[in-house]
């Protein structure tokens, strides 16, 4: 691994494990065993590596939402979403752990993320609307807006409930299928007959219990 992708690599794992606000480049350096002249020659700040992880979570985020060329939607193309989705959400989670204070301190970045927020809700509303096309949700288009935009809600205050319940990265699976089940269970009321039983189903494998940093018990 060259040194500009070792830097970007244990910057996600420490902003991850730590929160970005705790993490200087200096800390960054000294995990990798550098020195802090050698990281400032890849990296100006830490801000140009948040920048860097934030052009990775956008492509991701926006692959795990391609809506596909042809075919009508099924029960295996709605889990990889939303199991795709979240399980991005969760690999850069420390967005949602520091967001407000990533975005005060960084203007440039706040408007990428204000842009990419709308492109979120605007491809959310797509996949919304392709399940409504095929007959599997009953909505009008106030209901659409609103289940748009409560879904993203959901998701990325999701990643930041966990991030602020002890939720232990161990627990990855459990995280992610939780918040597929409550995003799931925003959309189960407008859900046609033919389509309930695999919702049920879907409900189901995703509502296990989620482990919590107080569910471990002493030691």
């Amino acid at each position: 691994m060259k040194t500009p992708e070792r830097i970007v690599h244990a910057s996600l794992r420490l902003f991850n494990d730590l929160g970005e606000r705790a993490v200087s480049t200096n800390h960054i350096a000294a995990y990798l065993e550098m020195s802090p002249g050698n990281l400032y020659y890849h990296y100006a700040n830490k801000r140009e590596i948040v920048a860097v992880l934030f052009g990775r979570y956008e492509q991701q985020v926006r692959q795990a939402l391609a809506i596909p060329a042809t075919g009508a939607p099924t029960v295996d193309e709605l889990r990889g979403h939303l199991t795709e989705l979240l399980g991005r959400m969760w690999h850069f989670r420390f967005f949602y752990r520091d967001l407000e204070h990533l975005l005060e301190a960084d203007p440039a970045l706040a408007s990428r993320y204000r842009a990419f927020s709308g492109e979120c809700q605007a491809l959310g509303r797509r996949l919304i609307q392709r399940f409504v096309d095929h007959g599997i949700l009953a909505l009008d288009a106030r209901q659409a807006e609103a289940l748009t935009l409560n879904v993203w809600i959901v998701l990325t205050g999701w990643v930041r409930y966990c991030c602020t319940h002890d939720v232990q990265p161990q627990h990855e699976a459990e995280v992610i299928h939780r918040g597929c089940y409550q995003v799931l269970s925003l959309a189960s009321g407008f859900v046609q007959a033919r389509w309930l039983s695999s919702i049920e189903s879907l409900l189901s494998e995703f509502g296990a219990p989620l482990m919590m940093q107080s569910d471990q018990g002493p030691g």
